[in-house]
């Protein structure tokens, strides 16, 4: 009974080919049977002598199974410029960084998937890993947020002090439905009447709203009847409806929440010098960020592409509200 040889399996595959060869060169087995030895196929067999004949020794060398030419590998240009735009915007993910870079290169047409991006920030050392952020609960308002001037919503973001010591109460006003940053500022005191006149200036520029969102925090709101304050009063005799997220539940104002987190990564890390220079920053952030950042919640359009003065502008004159007597405003 004729006895198969088993193929040689404690070697190197090199060794293995180098073995192969030297058979094939003594001429004692035909060259079906040597295959059958190596455990080959005869196509490969005669790859490996084909190999051999052309560059000798050094061609038994198994050559990479990696494609040579890679058509699908980004050009090395057009990682520089996504690196590049990362280092000026370290907040921007992938989703940002791709349409804001395609905006401004309308020549280039072959762009990497957002996913592949992602992949040259982490080898690039220009990622961070994130924890997932939580889902939040949907908005519950009587004012449809959804053209520019339904609803603005307002917000401190969080005191802090500037590397000199002075405390920074900034100020945000957003409007919901474009995302368009109307106010971004420093606020000598977190108070009524400052917060006043920063509204009184946006609703000059801007126009009015239908509805003020807030949280239930002074000076928005106060502990009378009705929980109405001077400033809530002032809002409503100017046809701005107020409107409030329940105590405890910072997710139903959840787009100016998550706002508050870029504020505070672009321009509260570090702080500023002076109280001055904080404004600076955050007069730059508010101009870039309504020009420049794409927004994923607007299709990764700018805010400032999205929105439009409001059609109510502010009055001449304010007209009074007849109380109650029983009524007590603060």
């Amino acid at each position: 009974m004729r006895r198969h040889v088993l193929p040689w399996r404690t070697t190197s595959p090199r060794e293995e080919q180098i073995r192969f060869i030297g058979e094939w060169q003594e001429g004692r087995l035909n060259f079906t049977w040597l295959c059958r030895k190596y455990g080959i196929s005869r196509k490969t067999g005669y790859k490996r002598v084909h190999r051999f004949r052309e560059h000798g020794w050094r061609g038994l060398e198994d050559p990479s199974r990696a494609p040579r030419h890679h058509p699908n590998q980004t050009a090395e240009s057009t990682v520089e410029l996504l690196l590049d735009a990362r280092r000026t915007n370290p907040a921007w993910g992938p989703k940002k960084l791709l349409p804001w870079l395609q905006e401004r290169n309308p020549d280039l047409q072959h762009w990497p998937a957002p996913s592949t991006v992602a992949q040259m920030l982490k080898r690039a050392g220009l990622a961070k890993s994130r924890r997932p952020n939580r889902r939040s609960a949907p908005w519950r308002t009587t004012v449809s947020s959804d053209h520019p001037n339904d609803v603005w919503t307002v917000d401190f973001k969080g005191w802090f002090r500037t590397q000199d010591g002075q405390r920074c109460d900034p100020l945000s006003l957003l409007d919901s439905a474009s995302r368009y940053l109307l106010v971004c500022s420093n606020l000598p005191k977190p108070t009524g009447p400052y917060v006043k006149d920063s509204l009184e200036d946006a609703f000059r520029q801007f126009g009015l709203p239908l509805a003020l969102r807030s949280d239930n925090g002074t000076p928005f709101a106060s502990n009378t009847l009705g929980g109405l304050s001077k400033l809530t009063v002032w809002c409503i005799k100017l046809g701005v409806l107020p409107q409030r997220i329940r105590p405890g539940h910072p997710e139903e104002n959840g787009s100016h929440e998550r706002f508050h987190r870029t504020l505070k990564a672009e321009t509260a890390h570090p702080p500023q010098s002076t109280w001055d220079k904080q404004q600076q920053v955050f007069a730059a952030f508010k101009d870039h960020y309504n020009q420049e950042r794409p927004h994923e919640a607007l299709g990764q359009r700018t805010p400032s592409s999205q929105y439009h003065r409001s059609d109510r502008s502010f009055p001449s004159t304010i007209p009074e509200i007849d109380y109650n007597p029983s009524y007590e405003v603060r």
